[in-house]
């Protein structure tokens, strides 16, 4: 029973980030902008999640702000914030200057790849991430229910987090007048601006929104993950924009395709764990080859946005 949970606890620890990065793409894309800034959004979230983390645990800080719930919630929102202030650039350069988006999000990635390997100072200590919100309350010799309690339960806010805003998402773009027209604007911009919508301030609070859930993804591998790393992401944007592919621009299938890249993480740890005699190498390549395989196999099928990937121009 515990292997079984150790195997699904890590693969919705590994689903989790992927999701806000999902969620991420899904919104700018849905709003015509294309964004594989996420990795470099995802990053940098991630070293500012780390340092406010650090300077908040300082012993000059006040006592009252380093008390857990103020400490944490205001490394979250700083993360969300900067990171939503990188996408605010990103649309600053597509709408505005009409840049491509696809060089404009390769040189935000290149740009926090650089300033936070050069910013991160190594062996910075803090007070500790996010704790887990309910424990398990049921006991091995209850069996099922045990199982279904370590997995359900264990988590932290970040994951509880992710988890609800799938169906808020799904409500909010297909059930509102916000989701309305983000996918005017994403199908087409020009029918929307006739009808009164504000195409450009719309794609820009939108922008900024997908920053802010990319920044959550970073701040969920440092609060709920290890300390921060060069580099951390790792790949895990642009494994996001392969889930939002796969998961053809809705939230809950794009989720389903992170649980799926969750799973292939985990059963990359269990392999490790096991010592299987093979090179940790071919293990550790699990979820890129299943991108490749996902992007091999859906991409034809999918169809993205209409209007996404090309400026709006305002006659």
């Amino acid at each position: 029973m515990d292997t079984i949970i150790a195997v699904v606890n890590a693969a919705i620890r590994s689903a989790v980030p992927i999701t806000f990065g999902a969620m991420s793409g899904l919104v700018s894309e849905r709003s015509g902008i294309v964004n594989i800034a996420i990795e470099g959004m995802m990053l940098a979230g991630a070293f500012t999640a780390f340092t406010a983390n650090v300077f908040l645990s300082l012993p000059g800080v006040p006592s009252f702000l380093q008390e857990q719930p103020i400490r944490l919630g205001l490394t979250i929102l700083i993360a969300a914030t900067v990171s939503g202030l990188m996408a605010l650039l990103h649309a600053m350069l597509s709408i505005r200057y009409k840049v491509d988006q696809i060089i404009s999000g390769t040189v935000i990635n290149i740009f926090a790849v650089g300033i936070t390997g050069y910013l991160y100072i190594g062996g910075q200590n803090t007070l500790g991430g996010l704790p887990a919100m309910i424990r398990n309350p049921f006991t091995p010799d209850q069996g099922v229910l045990y199982v279904i309690g370590g997995i359900a339960f264990g988590k932290g806010f970040l994951t509880y987090l992710a988890l609800f805003l799938v169906p808020i998402l799904g409500f909010a773009l297909f059930r509102t007048t916000w989701g309305l027209r983000t996918r005017a604007i994403g199908e087409n911009p020009r029918a929307a601006d006739t009808l009164g919508v504000n195409v450009h301030r719309l794609q820009y609070t939108n922008l900024f929104l997908s920053g802010a859930l990319a920044g959550l993804a970073g701040a969920t591998l440092i609060l709920e993950g290890v300390s921060f790393e060069r580099g951390m992401s790792a790949g895990r944007g642009f494994i996001s924009l392969a889930v939002m592919i796969f998961g053809m621009w809705r939230p809950s299938r794009a989720f389903l395709g992170a649980l799926l890249f969750g799973f292939a993480g985990a059963l990359q740890s269990q392999f490790q764990f096991m010592q299987v005699q093979i090179p940790h190498q071919f293990i550790s390549m699990l979820p890129y080859v299943l991108t490749l395989i996902v992007l091999a196999g859906f991409m034809g099928r999918a169809r993205p946005p209409a209007h996404t990937g090309t400026a709006y121009e305002v006659e």
